[in-house]
């Protein structure tokens, strides 16, 4: 009797909760769903062997759209930082990059020649060209 009564105290709850959630969280399809499944679970009435991502997709496939869950409008004109444009590169940047690409030149010759000391790394290459160029 005991076991009875804890029952249809966890069901009354749930269904309350069912019913608060959506005021709650009108616009969650998470929190909407949750609720729905766990309701299921106890209740018994969910199929047999069927997932929480299962019945997510089923249960998100039956809620309005609302606005919340829509995409904004897009308009036409992108910012610049969504195109991809980049900003120009400063002065020391360029004498930078120019540097490391000499640089990496002379690493690919001395290396064909093997005049580069055994177990020297680009890193360290690149510290002493750059030193040297600079």
């Amino acid at each position: 009797m005991m076991i009875l009564k804890s029952a249809m105290a966890a069901i009354t709850i749930a269904g309350l909760g069912v019913l608060a959630t959506p005021a709650l969280a009108a616009d969650n399809p998470m929190k909407i769903c949750g609720a729905k499944y766990r309701e299921a679970k106890v209740a018994g009435t969910l199929p047999a062997g069927q997932t929480w991502m299962q019945f997510l997709a089923q249960c998100r496939g039956t809620l309005p759209k609302s606005a919340a869950n829509e995409p904004a409008a897009v308009s036409g004109d992108k910012p610049a930082t969504l195109t991809g444009a980049k900003r120009p590169r400063s002065a020391a940047q360029t004498a930078t990059a120019s540097r490391q690409h000499e640089c990496g030149n002379q690493w690919k010759a001395d290396k064909a020649a093997g005049k580069i000391t055994p177990g020297q790394t680009w890193p360290q290459y690149w510290s002493a060209c750059n030193k040297r160029l600079k």
